[in-house]
């Protein structure tokens, strides 16, 4: 059974989600309605032609951020000095890349105007979060952007416009939110993409008492990019 989402910025119980994790349709993209959403296990999710579609998938794709493999090949990539990863210098940027990025996995996008446009009101509110990739040019390269509560991160989507940005800015990402103790990192869906960096699947119901211990009303990390920033300069590679 799919719900039909009321006016009101209520959902119903994750665990009634069809096997394939759809949960409800309908609904609006209200900042409050997706920051509660995320913090019930819950993300929007859907097409141009489509309603808003809101799942919740078991088993979820998650990382540990003290379980994060980086390939050898990686290592010598990330000693180069040719690049530099900010953190909030171009959130709407980010965006916009995600969406017009080819995906030989996918047609269309799911980052319709709609979506952006919560997102960004998301960010204005210091909630949602994009990093950046850039060539020592000044070219945004790669990046990725998603939504942070408590010691929990909900990532949504990444870009690369050459070899190994995303990676890079990933990378990252990922040590930070291991130095400030960050508990976990939701995919959402698996990829072997993320599965190379050690994410794995575990069940909804471990994943939503994550979800519950990290529900707080203020996003955490309010000077998040600034304290990135410094993190970068001390901890590169």
């Amino acid at each position: 059974m799919i719900y039909r989402l009321p006016e009101e910025h209520i959902f119903p119980n994750p665990s009634l989600s069809m096997e394939s994790g759809l949960l409800a349709v309908g609904g609006d993209l209200h900042p409050n309605r997706i920051l509660k959403a995320y913090q019930r296990g819950i993300f929007p999710w859907f097409s141009d032609d489509e309603p808003i579609l809101w799942w919740s998938p078991d088993p979820r794709f998650v990382l540990y951020p003290n379980e994060l493999k980086i390939a050898k090949s990686m290592r010598p990539v990330l000693r180069k000095d040719n690049y530099r990863v900010t953190m909030n210098q171009s959130f709407e940027s980010v965006i916009d890349q995600c969406k017009t990025i080819s995906r030989h996995y996918q047609n269309g996008t799911w980052i319709t105007p709609e979506m952006k446009q919560a997102y960004i009101k998301l960010h204005q509110m210091g909630c949602a979060h994009s990093v950046e990739l850039w060539d020592l040019e000044g070219n945004l390269n790669g990046g990725l952007y998603g939504i942070g509560f408590g010691k929990l991160f909900c990532g949504e989507s990444m870009f690369a416009k050459v070899s190994n940005a995303s990676k890079i800015a990933f990378i990252y990402f990922v040590k930070f939110l291991k130095a400030h103790k960050f508990e976990l990192i939701d995919c959402q869906m698996e990829t072997p993409h993320l599965s190379s960096f050690g994410a794995k699947p575990i069940n909804r119901s471990l994943f939503l008492q994550y979800t519950t211990r990290n529900s707080v009303t203020d996003c955490p990390l309010s000077n998040w990019s600034a304290s990135f920033n410094q993190y970068f300069q001390q901890n590169h590679f």
